[in-house]
């Protein structure tokens, strides 16, 4: 259950203050309390502070404790074969063939080098890396939970259709599959034209699967039988669809309520058919019951996710190790997809982003087709997936080996930005306060390095203005989705209607403008007070899997398009040194974590700081 939480001083102790640069700053404690906190003027308010000298906390339990508490004792056990061992932070160069399952030995095979075109791919001869049962069972109890708990639902039928095989338009290819990831929670199973069923009332689950005629496997190869499904999945039956119309018109036909994630994925039936059953169709309330479960992941998940950081961080070594041999944008992300691939993870969690030089300071740059020469340094961002689980990882590379005085000092901001945050990261904390941690933390490095300057903190602060070089949000959930579902509340909510440029999930692909920021420094003064939608702000709880990912860009474009035309910002900007600054590009740093009983463990490996500088220049 989501525990309220504000922001208060301690009452045992007067606040502690420091100064950091030319800005005094109350460090505030978190701390849970009963119902409301004080309302504080918002003219004055900065952002909730933690002192800088936290240290990062360890892991306290295995991951494999860290089942929501909502779930039955049998349920946890149910899943308990898939826990991972959570050790405080996995090495760097660890093996991506790793168990993904403390219960199951681990088999340590030899690794094997291949040469392709100009580099070379390390992986394991064979990833013979077993796992359990996927817990589709748990999973769709935790989704019938939340519709109890939510809309006391106590009976009816879910019914979720898996990805059906497609075609290109005018063509008779079709594009690489990607399971549907609302049908694949609750089933496990990653091959076209299946169904899932779920009956609340009597917890029972059952996966429908296509039969496969001998003469389409001749062509495609088979699906897995009823058999086969059972033995991989924990669903209740496994049949096949020839039997579904049938099975869905003695369910439907005495009052029964079908509920759907859309209206459009509703069974058709002949209409002779359709007057004969007595059922009602809710496409209302299944999507944000399996939303809200998704985002508490079960040890399973856990497991496949740390999987999935494990190899992509091997990848990011591998890039590293090779990168003073490259020459062009697109080598980078040949050598991570040929990593990730012969480490057996063949899908990327989204397209590998590998922005060298002004290509760093677009966000989502993907076309890696630049050359590397000349420039300073690379963010390559890229994640593999596990079994449909994703990780999202980014690193900041000095193309040369080395930082130039001003690219280290970008990256040393980036770097203080993670570091606090992480150190910060703990059940109860909310996560728009870290970000707003983040901000605060660039605004005063960015004055000390002299590029916010003509005024006060306090002044910059209030314009807005740190938005021109952090302009996203902090982070987001990772699961079946590399920008994952959030539930109910949202992990950062900084004022939708000002933000909002297009899709996307919890602001990763989201602007966070000027006055979207002062909107969530007046949500913060008002606490429990502030007008919805502030108050559906999101509290880590255990068994969370987000980002942290601050970052600082210098992208021409924005910055003179939006906030030197603009006086209320420009006059805080030092525009002879930005042309300084401008040919870095950008710096992100990205690891994914896992929130625990009392803090939270890194599932990131790869290389970072100066054991990143070690590696590229061949120390290791």
């Amino acid at each position: 259950m989501t525990r309220s939480t504000h922001l208060r001083m301690s009452q045992d102790r007067q606040p502690v203050i420091s100064s950091i640069g030319s800005l005094d700053i109350n460090l505030l404690t978190i701390q849970d309390t009963p119902e409301t906190a004080p309302a504080t003027d918002s003219s004055r308010i900065f952002p909730p502070v933690m002192p800088s000298s936290i240290a990062p906390r360890k892991l306290a339990k295995p991951a494999s404790e860290c089942t929501p508490k909502h779930i039955s004792a049998s349920a946890s056990s149910a899943s308990a074969s898939a826990s991972a061992s959570a050790s405080a932070s996995a090495s760097a160069s660890a093996s991506a063939s790793d168990s993904v399952s403390a219960s199951i030995p681990t088999t340590t095979t030899p690794t094997s080098t291949s040469t392709l075109g100009s580099f070379n791919i390390e992986a394991p001869k064979d990833d013979d890396t077993s796992v359990a049962k996927f817990p589709a069972k748990l999973h769709a109890a935790k989704v019938a939970e939340e519709m109890y708990n939510s809309y006391n639902v106590t009976k009816g039928l879910i019914f979720l259709p898996g990805q059906p095989t497609t075609e290109y338009e005018d063509s008779d290819q079709s594009p690489r599959f990607r399971q549907r990831r609302y049908f694949f929670y609750i089933t496990g199973a990653n091959f076209p034209n299946c169904y899932a069923t779920y009956d609340i009332g009597q917890e029972h689950l059952i996966l429908w699967v296509p039969y496969v005629e001998p003469r389409q496997i001749l062509w495609y190869g088979s699906t897995p039988s009823p058999e086969e499904c059972l033995a991989k999945y924990d669903v209740d039956e496994v049949r096949y669809t020839t039997a579904l119309p049938e099975y869905l018109q003695r369910q439907l036909l005495h009052n029964q309520t079908l509920y759907l994630l859309h209206k459009n994925q509703a069974p058709r039936f002949p209409e002779y058919i359709v007057r004969s059953l007595n059922y009602r169709i809710d496409s209302a309330i299944l999507k944000e019951c399996m939303d809200q479960a998704r985002v508490i992941k079960t040890p399973y998940e856990i497991a496949m996710i740390r999987k999935a950081c494990a190899v992509s961080a091997l990848a990011h070594r591998q890039v590293a190790e090779q990168l003073l041999s490259l020459q062009n944008e697109r080598e980078i992300e040949a050598i991570f997809q040929a990593a990730c691939t012969a480490s057996g993870a063949r899908d990327q969690a989204y397209p590998i982003i590998a922005g060298s030089g002004v290509n760093a300071s677009t966000l989502h740059y993907d076309e890696n087709n630049a050359t590397l020469l000349g420039k300073e340094l690379v963010v390559v961002d890229a994640g593999c997936e596990w079994n449909c689980y994703a990780s999202d990882i980014t690193r900041t590379l000095p193309i040369s080996g080395a930082f130039s005085p001003i690219s280290q000092a970008v990256y040393n901001v980036v770097d203080k930005m993670q570091q606090e945050c992480l150190a910060a990261a703990k059940p109860g904390v909310h996560f728009y306060t870290l970000h707003l941690y983040a901000c605060r933390i660039a605004l005063v490095e960015l004055m000390d390095l002299g590029i916010l300057y003509n005024g006060s903190a306090q002044e910059i602060w209030d314009a807005g203005t740190v938005t021109a070089f952090f302009p996203h949000g902090l982070g987001h959930h990772v699961g079946l989705d590399v920008h994952d579902v959030s539930g109910r509340e949202r992990l950062l909510l900084l004022g939708e209607e000002t933000i909002r440029i297009r899709g996307g999930r919890n602001m990763k692909r989201k602007m966070v403008a000027p006055d979207a920021l002062a909107d969530s420094l007046r949500a913060a003064a008002a606490g429990s007070a502030a007008p919805p939608p502030y108050r559906g702000r999101q509290a880590l709880q255990p068994g969370m899997i987000v980002t942290v990912e601050p970052g600082v860009y210098f992208c021409r474009e924005y910055i003179e398009g939006y906030f030197l035309t603009n006086p209320v910002h420009a006059r805080f900007l030092n525009v002879d040194l930005l042309e300084e600054f401008y040919p870095v590009g950008g710096c992100r740093l990205e690891d994914d974590i896992l929130i625990t009983e009392d803090g939270y463990e890194n599932l990131t490996p790869a290389p970072k700081g100066q054991e990143m500088l070690d590696i590229i220049n061949g120390h290791y």
